[in-house]
């Protein structure tokens, strides 16, 4: 499995730049982008109202459910999932071989609106990590075998 390219601060911002846009343009409630394990990398919205962390995993286990199902049917993937509810829907998408966007926004708008300015945003993540996947080619990392009881190796403050 590919592992995620490391991410410095000048990442962090263009992928937060991406998900302000996007979250601007389409009127979604959040945007998150999270590693295909279901780590949150990047957010924008209000995560006093919704906890961003825990529906990073689940929305990354429902996509890769999806991916099974896709091989079942004899599919090579789906590249989205949409959950549409009576007030809030949520969109899963397929960034690249690292990442997922997901986009929760209220149910009353448009999954094809939201989809069409995810794609723009999808498009920015993905050329980000690009640049940082070149920037210290396979110097990258797999965040599901993190020791997260001890991060102080892989955290360190900025000096």
């Amino acid at each position: 499995m590919p592992t995620l390219p490391q991410l410095i601060e000048d990442d962090m911002l263009r992928l937060d730049a991406a998900l302000a846009e996007f979250v601007a343009l389409a009127d979604a409630t959040a945007a998150l982008v999270i590693d295909k394990g279901g780590f949150l990398l990047a957010q924008r919205g209000d995560d006093s109202l919704l906890d961003f962390t825990t529906i990073g995993a689940l929305a990354s286990g429902a996509f890769m459910a999806n991916q099974t199902i896709a091989g079942l049917v004899h599919e090579k993937n789906f590249n989205s999932i949409y959950q549409q509810g009576e007030k809030v829907s949520m969109l899963v998408c397929d960034v690249d071989e690292h990442c997922l966007l997901v986009a929760i926004f209220p149910s009353q708008f448009g999954v094809g609106v939201v989809r069409y300015f995810a794609n723009q945003a999808i498009s920015r993540v993905a050329a980000q990590m690009v640049v940082a996947g070149e920037r210290a080619p396979g110097r990258g990392l797999d965040l599901s075998v993190l020791n997260m009881a001890n991060p102080q190796e892989l955290f360190r403050k900025k000096i």
